[in-house]
């Protein structure tokens, strides 16, 4: 979302007297005034980014929907065992989910593809160097996702505790002794990444959509799972 200058710039330009700065300072920039920079670069960038294409609102639907899913249909298991019944245990209800998340991510990651490719590229990062940095942001994200599963396992990774399938203890082995939530960041960073290999301006606005839902997922699932552990151990403790 576009912002406009915050109260500290006025609060600079009242204090140097109201006016603006002098336009020999921005020779380099063809003579304009900073504020007058900042509106241009913002136009340049929405110009390349058509936010009313049919390709992009798909893929930021699928973006914001993933997450929502499976928030929602992990708590209303949580709550009712309803998929649990259904599919004779929670194991084969989690690993059901699991697929369907699974099968959610692939549309989601074609959507993303399919509208960066429908979208003008950024001439700045149609280059060796956009590429090749976007290739390693894509590997270090692959690296978090793949070593998060493998730390976590299928169920870990899909809700399985939602699902009553708890694990013994927290995991702090790599990549969770680096950072919180790597499974999240890596994915942001493999989508990161890939905007960059495509110089893709529509692509870096998409993967703001993603940091965006991911953060907000993580606001709900942390407190949630950290009461559903803290049952746990109230349980053993009053056997």
């Amino acid at each position: 979302m576009a912002r406009g200058p915050g109260p500290g710039a006025g609060g600079r330009a009242a204090a140097g007297g109201g006016r603006p700065f002098p336009r020999e300072c921005c020779e380099g920039l063809g003579g304009l005034e900073y504020g007058q920079v900042d509106v241009t670069a913002m136009a340049r960038l929405f110009g390349y980014v058509d936010v009313t294409d049919s390709g992009f609102i798909a893929a930021v639907l699928s973006i914001a929907f993933n997450p929502l899913f499976w928030n929602v249909v992990a708590r209303w298991e949580h709550k009712t065992r309803a998929l649990s019944r259904v599919f004779g245990s929670p194991r084969a209800a989690c690993y059901c989910l699991g697929a369907v998340i699974l099968m959610l991510n692939c549309v989601r990651s074609h959507c993303f593809t399919e509208a960066m490719k429908s979208q003008p590229k950024l001439e700045s990062l149609d280059c060796h160097w956009a590429y090749y940095s976007g290739l390693a942001i894509l590997a270090v994200g692959t690296v978090f996702v793949i070593s998060s599963f493998l730390a976590l396992g299928f169920t870990g990774t899909f809700l399985g505790d939602y699902f009553g399938i708890l694990m013994e203890a927290k995991v702090t082995s790599f990549p969770f002794s680096v950072l919180d939530n790597p499974m999240y960041w890596g994915s942001t960073a493999i989508y990161l990444g890939w905007s960059l290999m495509h110089a893709s301006p529509a692509g870096l606005l998409l993967t703001a959509v993603v940091a965006i839902s991911y953060t907000i997922a993580m606001l709900y699932e942390g407190p949630f799972t950290e009461e559903i552990y803290r049952q746990k151990q109230k349980g053993v403790k009053n056997k």
